[in-house]
């Protein structure tokens, strides 16, 4: 008589809460897991377009992704309300082997955490080797992330910010005046003046673009993460036509769904031809620049790739600091 195989055991399901991820954020491991993530080649079908489900005035958004590292797989659903001007978000891991239920996250904090670091990735493959002059226009939650990861990952030398809210600029400089040599400046010109980066994340009440290209330095490597739509506007058609190369975490989305591109080809501007995975930049694939002077660009849409990859890089660090709460119940994987 054979013996019955021994089920796996299966840990419980980790709930982290938004104030566990806020304490559990490292900068560094989060750029390092995401050049992990992307060295590895991935078909398209490991991370499918995002789908919508829409009511009236409501939506549910998913996006779901198996990484190919191996690990886990996961989804974020986003649940928001136009009428009640709130939002939900969750992320469930599920393993890879046993398919069991690992974390349940809450992914308000993530969608933030995966942009900067993606964005730190990118510039740190594309900017010059040396102290870095960063120019920012915004001063909202997606900026002030985007350089507090890129100052964890390189030597940042200076910093000038542009908001057209006085108050909000000179916040964002002071925040950051123990750990950088920042400066407010008046016009979005001045910040981008002599600047190695330009991190844009902002977009203008009319969404007419907030970062012109005849602006941009010779060598400047541009940041672009305030536009995902194709209603949203942040950079003009000069920027698009200016970058020798376009890397984007999406290329297919950021080509038809983003409304800077789709301004750019209206402006008989063609871009398809120098779009670039960032995939194949990670994996070295790709010369972005042919010449010092060539100005590059980053686009981003966000992935859902990047989103678990960061939640399992919460979820791992979580286990080994012993945070979290462990769920007395959790779906049982069944055989099929």
């Amino acid at each position: 008589m054979h013996d019955s195989p021994v089920p796996p055991v299966i840990a419980p399901t980790l709930f982290l809460s938004d104030a566990d991820v806020a304490s559990l954020c490292d900068w560094s491991a989060a750029v390092a897991a995401l050049a992990e993530a992307y060295a590895c080649p991935a078909s398209d079908a490991m991370v499918p377009p995002r789908s919508m489900a829409r009511g009236d005035g409501i939506w549910l958004r998913s996006l779901t992704a198996v990484p190919p590292a191996g690990g886990h797989m996961g989804c974020k659903l986003i649940a928001a309300s136009m009428r009640a001007r709130c939002a939900s978000y969750l992320i469930a891991l599920f393993n890879q082997q046993t398919m069991a239920l690992s974390a349940l996250i809450d992914g308000n904090r993530v969608t933030g955490l995966r942009t900067a670091a993606t964005a730190a990735l990118a510039v740190d493959l594309l900017a010059p080797r040396r102290a870095l002059r960063v120019g920012v226009i915004g001063a909202g939650f997606e900026a002030r992330g985007a350089l507090d990861c890129l100052k964890s990952v390189r030597e940042v030398a200076r910093v000038r910010v542009f908001s057209p809210t006085p108050a909000s600029r000179e916040r964002f400089a002071e925040s950051f005046k123990s750990v950088l040599d920042i400066q407010a400046v008046s016009t979005a010109p001045e910040a981008v003046q002599d600047c190695d980066v330009v991190i844009c994340a902002a977009r203008s009440r009319d969404e007419s673009p907030v970062l012109l290209g005849e602006w941009l330095p010779a060598g400047a490597t541009v940041v672009s993460l305030g536009s995902t739509l194709p209603e949203q506007r942040e950079v003009d058609p000069v920027t698009m036509d200016r970058a020798a190369c376009i890397i984007a975490d999406m290329p297919q989305e950021v080509l038809h769904d983003t409304g800077d591109a789709i301004a750019a080809i209206s402006a008989g501007i063609y871009i398809a031809d120098k779009l670039v995975a960032l995939a194949d930049l990670v994996a070295g694939g790709v010369t972005p620049r042919r010449n010092a002077s060539d100005i590059v660009l980053y686009k981003s849409v966000g992935s859902a790739l990047q989103d678990v990859v960061i939640a399992q890089a919460l979820y791992e660090r979580a286990k080994q600091q012993g945070l979290g709460i462990a769920l007395p119940a959790s779906i049982v994987p069944v055989s099929k």
